[in-house]
């Protein structure tokens, strides 16, 4: 068989694939997105990005009452969004392989919380897998498709930043012929009335019994949780990345119970492991769910009196926490200046928030590369919550501070939120008669997560023609008669028709359209050239916070604007800032 370095992510999709999976249904979200688009490359399996999580979700439990093998991925604050469907599919178990991979993360590297999902697999009944690396990764897809049919039942696969985007070697193997089961109407096992739910209830909690049976035999004879005997003054209990970081801190200092099903826990596997080392040490990022397992089941436990509730862990912060020091390793000498992400030359978003910059508004914000305008020098944006809160938060906002606070308040949101979770929130403002200015920062991509294509600008996950969302009509046909588009690079009439909306009285929609300055599709003009002569140095172009914008001194000592030909795209938005005519168009 073939060994290939693998991301976690893609080792994800060969799995799905090796396991006959026939229907895939997701929405992109960092660390979770590639899974998507590494099963999108193959044609065996059907794969779509819906609108959002809960409808993926949906879509693919649909698929597994129909009996093919189905998947959904999503990142853990998209759980939150297919937490409905989640828990009672748990009620009605599965009939072809139902499996959901979320991808925490620790760290926040792209994320506006840190979430545990073990907490949804505890409360809604569904068994999860952890891996710990590719390999695993690819190993427990497959095999979660073989327990969720065994079970009947939907699986979690739970991964984390550093497993979903680290690579190691995965042993590839053949696809399944896995026929799509023949669908039996069942209204007592899938109609979730009360009538019906109460015994499912039952045997859920039956169910779980008996996984949790399995997940102290036959999952350790399986290699999904195991154990490492080393030194036994030292027993360390952890699952996924953590299993890495520790191995890699203690080596055989230590001997180790690595748990691949986290829900339900190995019990007795537990107990037995605790009884033959003298100390016990949980390491588990965000949450002490397996400490708080061992207390329950009276094994001493240290966890998060040593380790943190916050953000990743690495194999320095273990050998720290455990050892109190830290081999020496190479590091550079010189402190490395910071640097914070920012919107791209040329970014479309960045002249919208330059047109509302000084007009002294509220700006609802919601979460996509535009949230980035909340940073200096734009500073636009006053709230950030979750997807789709901007339109329904800024309707709350001004019913709070009346009339007056709407005619100085907007929401802002991008095309494939809007998508997502806005539509509800303008449905809102129009039937309850709400008089706030919403603003769609359509880029024709889902930005912030890598490109991906979306309901509303008209092409697949494959990149095919469909149809696409027309905006304009839809918010007319949810009651917002006042409907405009305007193009974000026309800085005062941006201005011009913000102001209009806002003195209207009544909900305006306003399209700030134009694509993704990074689209292949973009032609763009030539970079902008600064004219020495006109330029005094007054640095006001900074105020657009374009990183192709910069200063160095004259001869003389005296400032000069400086333009980096191999970022600017040549927008004009710092053109517009500039009172002195400095800014000219390239050749």
């Amino acid at each position: 068989m073939n060994k290939v370095l693998m991301l976690g992510n893609e080792a994800v999709a060969r799995g799905l694939w090796e396991a006959g999976v026939n229907v895939i249904s997701s929405y992109p979200g960092t660390p979770s997105t590639e899974i998507t688009e590494f099963a999108s490359k193959y044609d065996d399996m059907y794969s779509e990005w819906a609108p959002n999580e809960k409808v993926a979700f949906e879509v693919a439990f649909g698929a597994s009452m129909g009996g093919a093998r189905a998947f959904c991925a999503m990142k853990h604050v998209g759980l939150n969004v297919a937490a409905d469907p989640l828990y009672t599919a748990s009620y009605i178990g599965a009939t072809g392989g139902m499996v959901c991979a979320v991808a925490d993360d620790p760290g926040m590297h792209s994320s506006q919380n840190e979430q545990d999902s073990r907490h949804h697999a505890i409360a809604s009944k569904t068994p999860m897998l952890e891996p710990s690396d590719s390999a695993e990764c690819r190993d427990f897809a497959v095999l979660a498709y073989e327990l969720s049919e065994r079970f009947g039942t939907p699986f979690l696969l739970r991964l984390s930043t550093r497993v979903s985007h680290a690579r190691s070697v995965v042993e590839l193997g053949e696809r399944r012929d896995v026929p799509v089961k023949e669908y039996k109407k069942d209204v007592m096992s899938r109609v979730m009335m009360p009538a019906m739910a109460r015994p499912a209830h039952e045997r859920v909690e039956k169910r779980l019994c008996e996984m949790t049976d399995f997940a102290n035999t036959e999952a350790v004879e399986m290699g999904i949780n195991t154990v490492e005997m080393n030194d036994t003054g030292l027993g360390i209990i952890c699952s996924g990345a953590s299993f890495t970081y520790a191995h890699e801190a203690m080596g055989d200092k230590a001997s180790y119970l690595k748990i691949g099903m986290v829900n339900p826990l190995p019990t007795t596997l537990i107990t037995d492991f605790a009884a033959k080392v003298d100390k016990v040490v949980v390491i588990e990022e965000l949450d002490p769910i397996i400490e708080m397992q061992c207390i329950r089941l009276g094994v001493k436990a240290v966890g998060k009196e040593k380790f943190s509730l916050l953000g990743e862990f690495s194999h320095k912060t273990v050998e720290a926490a455990l050892t109190d020091t830290v081999k020496e390793s190479v590091s550079l000498g010189d402190e490395i200046p910071a640097r914070p992400p920012v919107l791209c030359a040329g970014c479309p978003h960045r002249g919208l928030y330059y047109a509302l910059k000084g007009m002294g508004l509220y700006v609802s914000g919601d979460i996509g590369c535009y949230t980035l305008g909340a940073q200096a020098p734009l500073a636009m944006m006053d709230s950030c919550v979750c997807m789709g809160a901007s339109v329904s938060g800024l309707h709350g906002y001004n019913l709070a501070r009346g009339e007056e606070a709407a005619a100085k308040s907007v929401a802002v949101i991008g095309d494939s939120t809007f998508i997502h979770s806005g539509i509800t929130g303008i449905i809102d403002i129009a039937y309850n008669k709400g008089l706030s200015t919403v603003i769609v920062l359509d880029n024709s991509i889902t930005g912030m997560t890598g490109h991906q294509n979306n309901p509303a600008n008209g092409l697949t996950i494959k990149g095919d023609p469909t149809v696409s969302v027309n905006l304009e009509a839809l918010a007319k046909a949810v009651g917002f008669e006042n409907v405009r588009v305007v193009d974000p690079f026309d800085i005062e009439g941006t201005k011009a028709a913000v102001k209009e909306e806002l003195a209207r009285k009544a909900p305006s929609l306003i399209i700030s359209r134009r694509p993704c300055a990074l689209l292949k599709t973009v032609k763009h003009a030539a970079p902008v050239r600064i004219n020495a002569d006109k330029c005094i140095g007054c640095k006001a172009c900074l105020n657009v916070g374009c990183p192709a914008l910069s200063f160095t001194k004259r001869e003389n000592g005296k400032p000069l604007a400086l333009i980096d030909n191999t970022q600017c795209v040549g927008c004009g938005v710092c053109a517009a800032g500039c009172k002195f005519g400095a800014i000219e168009e390239g050749e």
